[in-house]
């Protein structure tokens, strides 16, 4: 295997380890066309100084809502390939926000080896629910990984 074989599967490793084992309990995704558009619930850059990518959820009322993300490569690393992902969920909850979600609906993640973004994923029925999404770069030899934990709820 090549170095970059072996990166890249150390970081999918690394990265969906968590969403990977709750999607096995996760009911069938809720995926809609979506786009990065609607109103900003979340964005979080990584790291906070000298950023190199963002997470951002939208919300929109379409389908009994729906949300989508998007993870934007900022800074150095805008423009450049890189492994960069990004999955999100309906939650069961109602309520709780900042929490660990109990996921109802996971869409299926997109990643790949891109210069300016990852996404957009979506899941709809998110009016009344909390969402939570993940999004991931790997640059200069680190994986920044943001988890929104639950949001919108």
């Amino acid at each position: 295997m090549t170095f970059r074989k072996l990166r890249r599967a150390g970081v999918l490793t690394a990265c969906l380890t968590t969403l990977g084992a709750a999607s096995l309990f996760a009911a069938a995704p809720a995926q809609a066309a979506v786009s990065c558009s609607g109103t900003v619930t979340y964005s979080k850059t990584v790291p906070s100084s000298n950023p190199v990518g963002e997470l951002v959820i939208y919300y929109n009322t379409s389908n009994g809502g729906t949300n989508s993300a998007c993870f934007y490569h900022r800074g150095a690393s805008f423009g450049k390939s890189a492994l960069t992902g990004v999955q999100i969920a309906r939650c069961k909850q109602r309520s709780g926000e900042g929490r660990p979600c109990d996921f109802a609906a996971l869409s299926s993640p997109d990643e790949g080896t891109y210069s300016s973004y990852a996404g957009p994923v979506g899941v709809t029925g998110t009016a009344n629910y909390c969402v939570s999404a993940k999004g991931w770069i790997a640059w200069g030899g680190r994986v920044y990984t943001v988890d929104s934990l639950t949001r919108g709820c």
